[in-house]
């Protein structure tokens, strides 16, 4: 048996080194290519030559048709927390993401005490509507009339973005086995919701959070995500898509990605998200809702009585008798 080589590359990174989510590019989106790893960059081998890309600095990378990647370049997305997505043609995707870039599990463990009782869960969904209606109260409205008050938003932000781009609109349709059926504007709507729904994805999971614990979407993989994502569509990704599709290009898709690269650069997506994870599940928790938390390699025992117990600690006894319970 031949001896065990090291992957090639520099050192995987400390915590401390990684690029904050809320710091990072937001995502790159890269076809017909063979992306690899030079030290803690990535490559991307073309007919036109090869780019570099810093693997720290990376939120999201898109792999779309006749990409390759090999084993030294998802090492080192990996390391660094990025996530990846194949996009498929015909709309056919597959996802994967690395690992979170904090090693405290706070958030995600108020995550699922929010999610798990009915009164935390209605106030943080409540929370994402007042989000969407600022200047409103609706402290006191049902899940049913927040879901009514939603929907006639988005039809008008789909009517009000029509009229300003002199783009057709009818309703939103679509085929998830089938991309190129639906109409242009369709295509662009579900072009730029996929680049949103992975930057949620990339800044849930960096956060530590889960993707599938959603506070108003239920029963999906990715629940938190169409939560978190659904902030933002009126304000980022229908608009981008009207305006995209009222330019006509050859590709819809393509072009509709570049538009949403650089509107989520403008608006700093990336930052607001980070900011409003924390303050979705930490309102009245000034530190830990700022960013503060810990970031250390914490380890604890649960303890019915005490909550949390210290780890790497002998709490047996040298001698045990049968009054002893195990």
């Amino acid at each position: 048996m031949s001896a065990k080589r090291a992957v090639p590359g520099s050192s995987p990174p400390e915590l401390a080194e990684l690029v904050r989510v809320e710091d990072r590019l937001s995502f790159a989106y890269f076809e017909r290519c063979v992306i690899n790893r030079a030290d803690n960059a990535i490559t991307v081998t073309d007919e036109t030559g090869t780019m570099h890309v810093p693997a720290a600095a990376l939120s999201v990378l898109m792999l779309g048709p006749g990409a390759s990647v090999t084993h030294p370049a998802m090492t080192v997305i990996g390391e660094n927390g990025a996530t990846v997505i194949w996009v498929g043609e015909r709309g056919v995707r597959m996802y994967a993401f690395g690992k979170p870039l904090t090693h405290s599990s706070a958030l995600l463990q108020r995550q699922a005490r929010m999610v798990s009782n009915t009164r935390s869960r209605l106030a943080v969904a409540r929370r994402m509507y007042q989000m969407r209606f600022p200047d409103e109260d609706v402290s006191g409205l049902t899940m049913q009339q927040l879901r009514g008050r939603e929907g006639a938003r988005v039809r008008r932000v789909y009517r009000e973005c029509s009229a300003r781009t002199g783009v057709e609109w009818d309703k939103r349709t679509y085929d998830h086995d089938d991309f190129d059926s639906g109409t242009e504007i369709n295509k662009a709507l579900s072009a730029a919701h996929t680049c949103l729904y992975a930057l949620a994805h990339a800044a849930i999971v960096a956060l530590g959070c889960s993707p599938g614990l959603g506070f108003v979407h239920v029963g999906h993989e990715r629940s938190f995500v169409y939560d978190i994502a659904d902030l933002y569509k009126a304000e980022l990704s229908i608009p981008v898509a009207f305006e995209t599709a009222a330019m006509q290009p050859d590709d819809i898709g393509s072009a509709t990605r570049r538009r949403m690269r650089d509107s989520v650069y403008d608006l700093s997506i990336m930052k607001r998200m980070a900011r409003d994870i924390r303050g979705l599940l930490c309102p009245d928790d000034e530190e830990l809702g700022a960013g503060g938390g810990d970031e250390s390699d914490h380890v604890g025992l649960w303890d019915g009585k005490d909550g949390e117990v210290a780890a790497g600690v002998s709490y047996g006894t040298d001698e045990f008798t049968d009054d002893d319970e195990w």
